[in-house]
């Protein structure tokens, strides 16, 4: 059994225990606002969320630009007034108690115009903002200016040492806490870098232990660390509680929030979680973002995985150095390449397989698709409203002239879209569905028997005792 002792956080006492922001309306007022009401800290999204309008109804954000950056427009304008709505329910719903958070992606599009715009629309009601995909250097002056507290995620000593000397030892009042994400067992994106095996987890105490010791450096003894990735049981963590290797500790719940009657998700998305089973969330490369990220293993994934598996490297002219010597036809133009002898019969079975569309990389190869597929891949970059400040799919940048420089990439895809999709029409075969690595809990845990789905205080009640 663990004692598990409230904790202060963004100002006040609370029980250690976060919501994990997710994004694209994966928690909105209602939910975060119900798990400050429980005593925690409820945690909005922040990223392309759903706006309310005062009669409580739902406004679709339906796109009328021509171009890319009159819809990026659009995109920001909404995303603030969502916000703020959110911010609205939440600070409502919560009737007072805990703490009302707001999370956001460094790197989508628009991030520090949404994130003023949002803290400046809804004052004395987010009291913190917690912010990862990225490194975020100046998260801290943007909430310093709203009073609020702001909470890094990193998932490295190395990430927080770099953010403090750059820019946090200037604003160290307002550090909340430092969240370390696991990035071998988070669900969404994740922050293995290039020197780490994505197939080889390491264990978190090592990694938390030298963030500890790399914040006390800086004097940060008391400042909580945020453990998120992998948290399902406390019981599971009963060696971290009160350790005084580690200081004060708190813990982030990710997955097991989707599944409250609270939660904004589709039924489809709850019913789906609870019969998942171990091994059936992807750590993958897809994402646009370039970032690593974990989904649950579908059909989306598994299309994804198959398309990068029909590529083959390629050249206008021959290169006998690079092996590049069988001339093929490409395009309709009556235009060639050259490709490997292998990689030409590949090529040729693809083709009578049905993927008969080429279609170029950014890294001089081609990848094999449906004509449909390439068709609506070509049609998604088209549509691209600059969800991201950086995106691989569409060479979409919210900088430098709003291109990467680099032609779009087919092997990945929209995640606005379906994000959107999976959020509101609850498709879970053929949309990215993110999860955690331990989403598989769900059918074991005996709290969930009968497809029994808690109100968030029953979910929060439940953690507390260490289950």
């Amino acid at each position: 059994m663990i004692s598990l002792k409230p904790l202060m956080l963004s100002g006040r006492e609370v029980w250690p225990l976060i919501e994990g922001g997710k994004g694209v309306a994966a928690t909105n007022g209602l939910s975060s606002g119900a798990w400050a009401a429980a005593g925690g800290v409820g945690t909005i999204s922040g990223v392309n969320n759903v706006l309310i309008d005062d009669n409580g109804e739902r406004v679709p954000l339906i796109f009328k630009g021509r171009t890319r950056l009159e819809r990026h427009e659009e995109l920001i304008s909404y995303s603030i007034a969502a916000g703020i709505s959110q911010a609205r329910i939440g600070y409502d719903v919560s009737n007072g108690q805990g703490r009302l958070h707001m999370n956001v992606l460094w790197e989508m599009g628009g991030c520090e115009r949404v994130l003023h715009g949002v803290l400046e629309g809804a004052k004395g009601l987010i009291h913190g903002i917690t912010c990862g995909a990225g490194m975020p250097y100046r998260l801290a002056e943007i909430a310093a200016r709203y009073d609020v507290y702001y909470y890094p995620i990193v998932s490295s000593a190395r990430a927080f040492n770099a953010l403090w000397k750059r820019a946090y030892n200037r604003v160290s009042d307002w550090l909340g806490g430092v969240v370390y994400e696991d990035p071998w067992r988070a669900g969404g994106h994740n922050g293995l870098s290039n020197s780490e095996d994505p197939k080889s987890p390491e264990p978190p105490m090592p990694r938390v232990q030298a963030l500890r010791n790399t914040m006390r450096s800086f004097g940060l003894d008391e400042t909580p660390i945020v453990m998120a990735g992998g948290v399902w049981h406390l019981n599971d963590w009963s060696d971290w509680i009160d350790n005084p290797e580690l200081g004060p500790m708190a813990f982030q719940f990710g997955t097991r929030p989707l599944l409250t009657r609270e939660s904004p998700i589709p039924d489809s998305w709850k019913q789906r979680l609870l019969t998942l089973d171990e091994g059936d969330v992807l750590l993958h490369r897809f994402s646009p973002t370039g970032f690593y990220s974990s989904a649950v293993y579908n059909d989306f994934l598994a299309e994804l995985a198959a398309r990068s598996e029909r590529e083959a490297a390629f050249a206008s002219a021959p290169d006998a150095e690079r092996g590049l010597t069988v001339e093929i036809p490409f395009g309709t133009r009556g235009r060639t390449v050259f490709v490997k002898p292998e990689d030409a019969e590949n090529i040729d079975a693809w083709v009578k397989a049905g993927y008969s569309q080429a279609m170029k990389t950014p890294d001089d190869t081609l990848v094999y698709v449906a004509p449909e597929k390439a068709r609506e891949i070509k049609r998604d970059q088209a549509d691209c409203m600059g969800c991201l400040s950086f995106c691989k799919f569409s060479n979409w940048s919210d900088r430098d002239e709003y291109t990467t420089g680099k032609p779009p990439d087919p092997r990945s895809f929209c995640i606005q879209k379906t994000l959107q999709d999976i959020a509101h029409e609850g498709d879970v075969d053929n949309e990215l569905m993110f999860a955690g690595h331990n989403v598989y809990r769900f059918k074991q845990d005996p709290f969930y028997s009968n497809g029994f789905v808690p109100t968030v205080r029953q979910l929060v009640d439940r953690i507390v005792t260490g289950q």
